[in-house]
């Protein structure tokens, strides 16, 4: 697809992580017509899973905003686990269009906006995890092609992680 390549392309000349991280989040919104996106990297010291872009849906969000993270602490057995974690823990792309269902969901969290259809992209390299795709509730169920766009884009943002993790650029 020549319009995600140039998305692909675009992602790769960031400057900065949080700069690549709003170009996803603003593109595969408007590709999907995903309502909620959240776009995350794994922290290299602890393991933390930090959402630097990411859609208001809870009420701790504003304060995850002033922030300027959301962080989700690598809990000690290693495994983030439940729908958001999956994709981290197993290093496999998925999307549910009946996430309550899905086998990995463990309910939602207080005062969170419920998710009717939720897609997940585990961005890695080939050693590891090294960030977090997210989408939810387009007006339509997601499909293979919305999976398979929203990992090219995550092949995009792994080359910037990597780039961060190296050093050779910055979180902001």
């Amino acid at each position: 697809m020549k319009e995600t390549k140039k998305i692909a392309d675009e992602i790769k000349e960031a400057s900065t992580v949080k700069e690549a991280a709003d170009i996803i989040f603003k593109e595969l919104k408007r590709l999907t017509g995903s309502k909620c996106c959240y776009v995350s990297y794994i922290d290299p010291e602890n393991g933390d899973n930090v959402a630097i872009t990411f859609t208001h849906v809870t009420r701790e969000c504003d304060y995850y905003e002033s922030m300027k993270e959301a962080r989700f602490q690598r809990p000690k057995n290693g495994k983030y686990g439940g729908l958001l974690g999956y994709s981290i823990d197993t290093g496999k792309s998925f999307f549910t269009n009946d996430p309550v269902n899905h086998p990995a969901a463990h309910g939602i969290p207080e005062g969170h906006k419920p998710i009717k259809r939720f897609l997940s992209v585990a961005v890695k390299d080939k050693k590891r995890i090294l960030g977090q795709i997210v989408l939810g509730d387009p007006p339509e169920d997601y499909t293979i092609e919305d999976l398979k766009v929203s990992e090219e884009i995550g092949q995009a943002y792994a080359i910037i992680l990597q780039k961060f993790y190296e050093g050779r650029i910055p979180l902001r």
